[in-house]
């Protein structure tokens, strides 16, 4: 039999919860489903947005952390990337660069879908996508 699952959970590290925190709910729309300690100021949340969930921890305890990011970690974040399915990526687009989120245009890629890529505040990717075939600007 196989394993019954319901689900996936990606959990990333961040250097700054609010900043963080004020990336993904007051840009994207995420909601602070839970949290550690009260938020902004929290050590690990866990987000909420349509059926997606997403953790947030933060890479160093409060007495540990350093003044500013390390480049040689934020350096690794470019090899994970968060894929979120988007059916009208052109008005993410426009919503994002309204929120004065600097970011080109969605393309369709190779294999069909269309895509938006951004990184968030800690260079982590985020690519908003769907199937250019169903997206509505193209029809």
């Amino acid at each position: 039999m196989a394993i019954d699952v319901r689900g996936t959970t990606t959990l990333i590290q961040v250097f700054d919860m609010p900043t963080s925190l004020a990336f993904y709910c007051d840009v994207l729309g995420f909601q602070v489903h839970s949290s550690s300690q009260p938020v902004p100021n929290c050590g690990w949340a866990w987000l909420k947005l349509n059926g997606i969930d997403l953790m947030l921890n933060t890479a160093y305890d409060d007495d540990c952390r350093p003044a500013k990011p390390d480049p040689a970690r934020i350096a690794a974040h470019g090899d994970t990337c968060i894929y979120i399915g988007c059916p009208d990526t052109d008005a993410a687009f426009e919503y994002l660069v309204s929120k004065g989120i600097d970011l080109k245009p969605p393309k369709v890629a190779w294999y069909g879908m269309k895509q938006l890529y951004l990184k968030d505040p800690d260079g982590f990717g985020i690519c908003f996508q769907w199937s250019a075939k169903e997206e509505p600007s193209t029809k």
